[in-house]
């Protein structure tokens, strides 16, 4: 199975990762329109996976004042149990190692349950107490570089 992960860069690629966001969160998961897109998404490096050519799913990561935020990790649910999500996790830690400011900087994100096991795969660590955002229970995660 042929899964390709690339930074976008065009407009088009922006509209599809926007529309699998709207799929996976706005429709799947319930989420709020107005807390789905945010005043981050310029400022993020955002990615596109394929799989075979067909997009599959997509993520981005962020500067913020505690460190690197990873966020937004989603796949359609047909191309789940596909290799997708990892694929995606190891692209945006790569990327993020690229930069020359992520050095020694935490890696943290906020994690739904079900998706905790992936992330820990990478070294993620769960840190603190559980907490809901957009309705949904998530663990901080975190790591270093």
């Amino acid at each position: 199975m042929n899964i390709s992960v690339e930074k976008v860069k065009t407009k088009e690629q922006l509209d599809t990762i926007f529309k699998i966001r709207e799929i996976v969160f706005v429709i799947e998961q319930e989420v709020d329109p107005a807390e789905e897109y945010d005043e981050f998404e310029a400022s993020s490096t955002h990615f596109l996976a394929t799989v075979e050519g067909e997009p599959a799913g997509t993520a981005r990561w962020r500067f913020t004042k505690n460190g690197i935020k990873l966020e937004r990790f989603a796949v359609l649910k047909e191309m789940r149990g596909k290799g997708v999500g990892q694929a995606l996790v190891q692209a945006v830690i790569d990327d993020i190692a690229e930069s020359e400011q992520a050095k020694d900087k935490l890696l943290y994100m906020h994690a739904q349950l079900p998706a905790m096991s992936l992330y820990a795969k990478f070294g993620f660590e769960k840190v603190g107490e559980m907490f809901e955002e957009c309705n949904i229970m998530h663990y901080q995660m975190e790591r270093y570089l």
